[in-house]
């Protein structure tokens, strides 16, 4: 699948698909948003929100949360504030999410039948990661997202002038409402 995507990128590179999308670093909405990584919303998100290539910084991970005030997520936004010029922070889950209910114990159950040995799932519990913790999802998506809110407006790092707001975004067009926020 890698060189059949390689293969894509040769094309684009050579018909100069890239041009429509040239921007610089700087978000032009001086926006950062947390979103989850979820497949739907690649396309969908920025379709919803009316954002093009180069209007916001758009940090993914599993759930779209903050989960600890110093982990990749958080240390992106510091540098979207700090060094690109971030005002206004969106945390946006989304209904249907893939990380609500995960479960550790099954997460490290599949780990094993992959081939991780227990002694390596051991030596993380050695050094200290709590793999119960770290491996769980949530429960409740407006709970997560109103968590992750609270990290990022409290965050000793993050100045008292960014605006911090959380959101749900629908993804399920079977609903009334589909595709909002």
């Amino acid at each position: 699948m890698i060189d059949e995507l390689l293969n894509f990128n040769k094309t684009f590179v050579e018909t100069k698909g890239y041009e429509k999308y040239i921007t610089n670093k700087y978000p032009d909405k001086k926006i950062a948003i947390v979103t989850c990584m979820d497949t739907r919303l690649t396309e969908l998100l920025p379709a919803a929100l009316g954002i093009k290539n180069g209007d916001v910084k758009i940090i993914k991970n599993a759930g779209g949360t903050i989960t600890h005030p110093f982990g990749s997520a958080m240390r992106s936004l510091l540098v979207a504030i700090y060094e690109l010029g971030v005002e206004e922070v969106m945390i946006i889950g989304h209904t249907d999410c893939g990380v609500q209910h995960m479960d550790s114990e099954t997460m490290l159950q599949h780990m094993r039948e992959r081939g991780i040995s227990q002694d390596h799932i051991e030596m993380m519990q050695y050094c200290d990661i709590n793999l119960n913790s770290w491996l769980s999802g949530f429960n409740d998506t407006e709970e997560a997202v109103q968590k992750s809110v609270h990290i990022v407006r409290h965050h000793p790092l993050v100045p008292q002038d960014i605006k911090v707001r959380g959101f749900i975004m629908n993804v399920s067009i079977r609903r009334n409402a589909p595709f909002t926020l």
